[in-house]
Formats: C-alpha cells, sequence, structure tokens
C-alpha cells in the first residue's frame, strides 16, 4: 500500500494486487491515516464493479463521521451506480476540488 501524503490529504494506491487484498491491507493501514481526508486511487483495478465499489461504504461513513472526506477515485464505476454518501469520482484533480469544497463547507458549519 503506497501513501502520498499532501498537507491534510492523503492519496492511497497499490498495484498489482486483488480488491479484496487491497480492503484488508486498507484496514490495517487505515489508523495511520485516519486524521487525513482520503483520496483512495482505484486506477491500478483493471476490473471493478459496483459491489467493490460499494466494500468501501463502512470506511466512507466513519471516516465522515470523523468530519474528513473521503473520495474514491475511478472511470470504471459510476458516480450514478454508487448511493450518495459514496464520493466516486473519476480523476485525482476532481477528488481535490470535493475535498477542497468539503472544507470550506466544514469551515462554514454548512
Amino acid at each position: 500500500m503506497i501513501f502520498d501524503k499532501e498537507d491534510t490529504t492523503t492519496i492511497v494506491f497499490q498495484e498489482n494486487i486483488s480488491i479484496q487484498e487491497f480492503l484488508r491491507n486498507f484496514e490495517k493501514e487505515y489508523p495511520k491515516i485516519k486524521n487525513d481526508n482520503i483520496i483512495v486511487n482505484l486506477f491500478s483495478f483493471t476490473k471493478l464493479t459496483t459491489g467493490d465499489i460499494l466494500e468501501f461504504l463502512p470506511f466512507s461513513n466513519k471516516h465522515r463521521e470523523s468530519k474528513k472526506s473521503f473520495v474514491l477515485v475511478t472511470e470504471k464505476v459510476s458516480y450514478d451506480e454508487v448511493p450518495e454518501e459514496l464520493c466516486v469520482v473519476p480523476t485525482i484533480q476532481e477528488a481535490r476540488d470535493i475535498i477542497e469544497m468539503e472544507e470550506i463547507e466544514r469551515d462554514l458549519d454548512l
């Protein structure tokens, strides 16, 4: 598992493993990054289903409860295919933009 930390945001990615193994690794490593906004880069996975993305829902819910952003980045599954509480975008830049907007909303207590 690879972490790329920028200010209060950590981008998480991994190469050459299954989504199930990625999730197990992510669960183990989560305590190290739980205080950051998190971008999970899923570009290395050639096959992703809506079901795979839904596996991140507990992490997303837990993370958002602590007033931090949690964004998944993939082009394989559309945001229309997942529940509203999961944030899925097609690019890293869009993920950064979402985090920036959510930070502003939190600062304004919206």
